[in-house]
């Protein structure tokens, strides 16, 4: 798409990014909207509306897996905890009623912490930097 928008891309190098791993998520998850118009907008102002939707829906509604399936307003509130709390004890509440439908314990609900594009290269990359001077 950037090629045929005349927009030159960027030369990075694969899987090592000084990017902000939360507008990556962002872009990505954009990108891949069942919604997106494949052909295009008719206007600037459908763009503008498109988009504007799109951070609504993103921000507010859309549970994203890097931080353990709360809303990435949630976590900038710094309401995870409690959101994260409360869906424990809804699960632990399930499974003691209903022992058999679980296998193992409930999921994973504690507080993602800190994110990071690519934190295997990370440390790579400083690695590489300190190497280099």
């Amino acid at each position: 798409k950037l090629e045929e928008l005349g927009v030159t891309p960027s030369l990075s190098r694969p899987s090592v990014s000084n990017d902000n791993p939360y507008s990556e998520a962002l872009f990505r998850t954009l990108k891949y909207r069942p919604d997106w118009p494949a052909k295009g907008f008719a206007s600037l102002e459908e763009a503008q509306d498109w988009v504007e939707s799109f951070v609504q829906w993103y921000n507010k509604e859309h549970k994203h897996s890097k931080i353990n399936y709360v809303t990435p307003q949630e976590r900038h509130e710094e309401r995870d905890n409690l959101v994260l709390m409360k869906r424990k004890e809804v699960l632990k509440s399930a499974k003691a009623e209903h022992p058999s439908r679980w296998s193992g314990d409930v999921r994973n609900c504690e507080p993602a912490g800190d994110v990071m594009l690519n934190p295997d290269n990370e440390n790579d990359t400083e690695k590489d930097e300190k190497n280099v001077a």
